[in-house]
This record gives structure tokens, C-alpha cells and sequence, in this order.
């Protein structure tokens, strides 16, 4: 066995070329694949042969039907607002992917929430209820 740590995302061991990557929550792929389905069909318009792959409208419909915010100022203003709390990428789309409704069970979803002292104890679960709150609130007034 080589002298690397295991890669453990309970503990936000996922490897350093993940923790550097950005990660986007199905929200914001789905701006992105919208963007470009637009774009392919107006260039598609003048010719036939250019048509979208199945396997990109799959994607498209996946990342639509699993995106839990649909307006792109409310996309922009999920992301501003994890960001404050100090997530890591991977935390942040979690978070913003699954919208969980209570600390424990953020926690249970995100368990490097807790393990990295952030979020630890009584006073931990209250910064991530006013997470989840900050969120709900996002989406009440989407």
C-alpha cells in the first residue's frame, strides 16, 4: 500500500485535485445546458444535420428535473450565500443540490460538516439551521 491517506468525504479527504476543482450544483448546470440548447437550436434552424445529441438532452432533462432552484437570481444567490458559511465546493453543491430541512439531517448527508470543527455542537447545528433557513428563505421568494 503507497504512503497516500485513504480518501474519505466524510472527513473532506476527497483528494487534492478534487478539492481545487469548482463544483456546480444541477441548478447551475442546467442554466448552462439551457444556454447552449438555445444556442445549438437557433444554429439549427439553417441546418438539419446539426442536431442535439440524446445523450445532452438526457442530461438537460436531469439537471431540470432534479434542480431545486429554476430562477438564475435565485441560482446566483444560493451559491453567495453557502459561500459565506465556509464551504468546501463539494459541501456547497451537496448542500445546494439535496436542500436538506434540518441540521441532523445535513449532517447525516454532509458529514464533513461536523468533522472538520466547523460545525460542531449545539452552537454548529444553530449555523447550519440558519444555513438551511438562509436557503428556504432563497426559495419561498424564488
Amino acid at each position: 500500500m503507497s504512503g497516500e491517506e485513504e480518501e474519505n468525504a466524510a472527513e473532506l479527504k476527497i483528494g487534492e485535485e478534487f478539492l481545487k476543482a469548482k463544483c456546480l450544483m444541477n441548478c447551475e448546470v442546467s442554466i448552462i445546458l439551457e444556454h447552449k440548447y438555445e444556442q445549438l437550436q437557433h444554429m439549427a434552424d439553417g441546418d438539419p444535420s446539426s442536431q442535439v445529441s440524446q445523450v445532452f438532452e438526457k442530461s438537460l432533462q436531469y439537471v431540470k428535473r432534479f434542480s431545486r432552484y429554476k430562477n438564475p437570481d435565485a441560482v446566483r444567490q444560493v451559491r453567495e450565500t453557502l459561500s459565506r458559511y465556509g464551504l468546501a465546493e463539494f459541501e456547497l453543491c451537496t448542500i445546494g443540490n439535496l436542500c436538506p430541512d434540518t441540521s441532523d439531517e445535513a449532517s447525516a448527508l454532509v458529514p464533513s460538516l461536523r468533522s472538520g470543527g466547523r460545525f460542531v455542537g449545539d452552537p454548529g447545528s444553530e449555523k447550519i439551521d440558519k444555513m438551511l433557513n438562509d436557503l428556504s428563505l432563497i426559495k419561498k421568494f424564488e
